[in-house]
């Protein structure tokens, strides 16, 4: 199938332009993935590491408490030092209960008593150190009514030995508190878990989950091994986008880890809403490349079309009218061009067929600019009129074969033409092996039309020598020719009808100038006495005399001319 010029202007111009488009908004959307997903991460552990800070502050308290409990345990500690610690820790904000129990039952005497103050079975006892074991998961105590978390320190004695238990139980959702006034921990799938992934509290989005990658998701399941080992980190899950990214941050003062999830198109709708509107974006530059295309390439292409179907027509024959010129770019120039080309060839053709194909195109461009040259008809002017003719051809010809004697004149007249357009000479017409030519002076004087006719003969003389030469090389016989010129007036014009007409001469001008042809033996160049009057004696005359010429009633003076003087 063939593609039109704007087939091609289309794919020329929207194939780059869509390659480009196409370039710079995969390459702009990569960008800006990888930006806002840089963005989400900074921002989720930003998030992450406040909750931890706010659940760390709450619990750093009553932990400090405990350690100046811990810190009370040597030899010198007194019962009431004790008292006063476990008062303060239970007065602390947060804290619903505080229990200590003693295992050993063993009692010191004089000062391990402690009024009023019972923990357990046991009494008041010395160790040697304490350090917080265990921190509990939330559950729900019904004295506190509501679920509480449970800080458990271990009291040894020198030996190691575990002598009694210090247990401390904060409200949950007190540690949770400050959490819950986040924006990000309702809205985002966040969680507290502990370290075997079992969710402490969660945001609603989770609500019924029990342990952390029950459900085989890789981004879970990579959050609960690498919480393990770092005490922070982000994760993008798979898919471009992926569909899920994901945060951590671990606690310091309880074995928790704080997570977040979120959908990776919620992380990234600012550049998914960017892709929509680009590629719309996108859509509209093609389309108005189309519409460009439409507008500019189709005038673009209406014209080459309207210059094509005219070169079809001038192809033909019809030259028609000139085509306007629309615009002033390379267009407007080969409309130019062409119409130039055109009014060439007109010329041509009516050089070709007004004045025949054997003009010289100089004299053929000064007969157009006549208004008499394109019609028919003629006016009378003298004019200077040359015959030549081939003397003893029908004897040559009958020797030849019709292809060679058509072959030897076609070559003989390709020298004589040569000859008479160098001198402006107009062809009138071809007689068998004759030709007869006239010289017109148009507005100028006759006299150096004259000249120009009689040096015309005599170059044709002087030319048949190369000719002979030639003809002699080709084992072709050698030709001489008569020339006969005269000057008269005649009728100079369009001769013939309105399909067919030749510029050309008539008069008696042009019989006289035959005759005084047929005088002329083999290489000679007679003139009329007219002619030399015309030469003002520059002529070198080889033989003068008279003739009576066939059709003239008185005796004609003529001349043999050798050359030109001068």
């Amino acid at each position: 199938m063939i593609k039109t010029l704007k087939q091609r202007l289309m794919m020329l111009l929207i194939l780059p332009v869509a390659a480009l488009l196409l370039f710079t908004g995969v390459t702009g959307f990569i960008y800006v993935r990888n930006t806002l997903l840089d963005e989400w991460r900074e921002s989720a552990i930003l998030k992450l590491e406040r909750a931890a800070h706010h659940i760390d502050m709450r619990l750093s308290r009553p932990i400090e408490w405990i350690n100046m409990f811990h810190k009370s345990g040597d030899s010198r500690g007194r019962p009431m030092d004790r008292d006063w610690l476990l008062d303060q820790l239970k007065n602390q904000e947060g804290v619903t209960r505080v229990d200590l129990k003693w295992l050993d039952r063993q009692f010191e005497p004089d000062h391990t008593m402690m009024p009023g103050y019972h923990k357990g079975d046991g009494d008041m006892m010395r160790f040697h150190q304490g350090r917080i074991s265990e921190v509990t998961t939330p559950r729900y105590d019904a004295q506190a009514k509501q679920k509480t978390v449970t800080l458990i320190s271990d009291l040894k004695d020198d030996s190691g030995r575990l002598v009694g238990r210090l247990e401390v139980s904060l409200g949950f959702g007190f540690l949770m508190q400050d959490i819950k006034k986040f924006g990000w921990w309702q809205s985002d799938m966040a969680c507290l878990i502990d370290e075997s992934g079992r969710y402490l509290a969660h945001s609603g989005a989770m609500k019924g989950r029990i342990q952390l990658g029950e459900t085989g998701d890789p981004v879970e399941l990579i959050i609960l091994k690498n919480m393990r080992i770092r005490p922070y980190g982000t994760y993008l899950g798979v898919g471009h986008p992926p569909k899920l990214v994901s945060g951590f941050y671990r606690l310091k003062e309880a074995p928790w880890v704080i997570a977040m999830f979120a959908p990776g198109e919620k992380i990234l709708t600012p550049i998914l809403e960017f892709r929509y509107y680009y590629l719309v974006a996108g859509g509209l530059c093609v389309v108005v490349i189309l519409l460009l295309i439409h507008l500019v390439g189709g005038q673009i292409v209406r014209s080459i079309h309207t210059l094509s179907m005219a070169a079809e027509q001038v192809a033909e024959g019809d030259y028609g009218d000139p085509l306007p010129r629309k615009t002033a770019d390379e267009i407007g120039q080969l409309t130019d061009n062409f119409n130039a080309m055109v009014r060439g060839l007109k010329e041509r053709d009516f050089i070709r067929d007004t004045f025949g194909r054997y003009m010289d195109p100089e004299v053929a461009r000064e007969l157009i600019k006549r208004p008499e040259a394109g019609r028919l008809g003629g006016e009378k002017r003298e004019v200077a009129v040359l015959m030549s003719d081939i003397r003893g051809f029908t004897p040559i010809s009958e020797r030849l074969t019709p292809e060679g004697t058509i072959r030897l004149l076609n070559h003989y007249f390709s020298h004589m033409i040569e000859v008479i357009q160098k001198h402006k000479g107009i062809i009138v017409d071809f007689y068998g092996d004759g030709v007869l030519v006239f010289f017109d002076p148009l507005e100028g004087p006759i006299q150096p039309t004259v000249r120009r006719a009689v040096r015309c003969s005599l170059d044709m003389q002087r030319n048949m020598g190369l000719f002979n030469t030639e003809m002699k090389a080709e084992n072709l016989p050698e030709l001489q020719t008569g020339i006969g010129v005269n000057v008269g007036e005649v009728v100079v014009g369009n001769i013939g009808s309105a399909t067919r007409a030749k510029y050309g001469i008539v008069g008696s001008a042009v019989n006289i100038t035959q005759r005084i042809q047929s005088e002329a033996k083999g290489g000679d160049v007679i003139i009329s006495n007219s002619v030399y009057d015309y030469m003002n004696n520059h002529l070198k005359i080889k033989k003068s005399f008279t003739a009576h010429l066939k059709g003239v009633q008185e005796k004609m003076t003529l001349h043999i001319v050798e050359d030109i003087q001068n």
